[in-house]
């Protein structure tokens, strides 16, 4: 068995397909650095990420799918599931070896994996845009902290600078530790030292009472009373209500989180 090892990063796989045809030695497995090898390994590769090698392959790609195809590919990789390295580079040399289009043969394997693959990212795209709840800093920035199963947070940012132009917010991925700042012109990558202040207050998703604005309480309490007010007890129906909105988002939902400095006022 032969197992390239790379840094994990999307730069990193098209130069792991850009060395495999130069040495015209294909990987059974790529990993990422430091992930454990399988039991029976004849060869091992370091891929060392080469930017000018990563550009040519995925020229050769845009010269061999559609826009469409390789958004695909490229939100797959978002997943960050265990398998997608392996999955993405022989997905990439079938595109680069058949004489052509395979993008929509979903019979094989490779095409309909990657396929179903992307569907779970872009379903994890369209749920962080329906469950975001903001909470107004004391500074005016509004902020929404998400914990996505796969890196889709990138994948919403024009959404939100679409929706929200008028004002300054952050949007933060509390498992992954790092969010996007707009500040009414620009959307700029965040990340706080680790360990810092800022750091673990943000990991919590919640805003603590002296960093909200003054009418933030009082926004979340009426919000609050307004979901209770509006449900039909007779009409219940929690496996509905729990597949439409899944429990791994109600930690961040404002009238789905309890807050227990405020229960008496609520």
């Amino acid at each position: 068995m032969t197992v390239f090892l790379f840094d994990k990063t999307f730069d990193g796989l098209l130069t792991a397909v850009f060395d495999a045809y130069a040495c015209k030695n294909f990987p059974d497995l790529l990993l990422g650095e430091g992930d454990a090898l399988p039991l029976f390994c004849d060869e091992r590769y370091a891929v060392v990420t080469d930017d000018e090698k990563a550009r040519r392959v995925w020229t050769a790609l845009r010269k061999k799918l559609s826009p469409s195809a390789l958004g695909c590919l490229t939100q797959s990789w978002l997943s960050e599931l265990p398998e997608i390295g392996t999955l993405s580079f022989r997905y990439i040399r079938k595109v680069i070896d058949a004489a052509r289009s395979i993008e929509t043969n979903f019979a094989d394997e490779d095409v309909l994996a990657l396929a179903q693959v992307w569907k779970k990212v872009d379903w994890e795209r369209l749920r962080l845009m329906q469950f975001a709840r903001f909470q107004k800093a004391a500074d005016g920035t509004y902020f929404a902290p998400f914990s996505p199963r796969h890196n889709a947070l990138p994948l919403v940012v024009p959404h939100f600078k679409d929706r929200f132009a008028e004002q300054k917010w952050m949007i933060y991925d509390t498992r992954r530790r790092y969010g996007f700042y707009y500040d009414l012109n620009d959307v700029t990558e965040v990340v706080f030292l680790e360990g810092s202040r800022e750091e673990r207050l943000l990991a919590l998703g919640v805003l603590p009472d002296e960093m909200m604005a003054e009418d933030e309480q009082l926004f979340q309490r009426m919000w609050q009373t307004y979901f209770k007010s509006i449900c039909i007890k007779e009409r219940l129906n929690p496996r509905k209500h729990r597949q439409d909105m899944p429990v791994r988002y109600w930690r961040y939902l404002t009238e789905k989180r309890v807050f227990p400095s405020r229960e008496r006022n609520l």
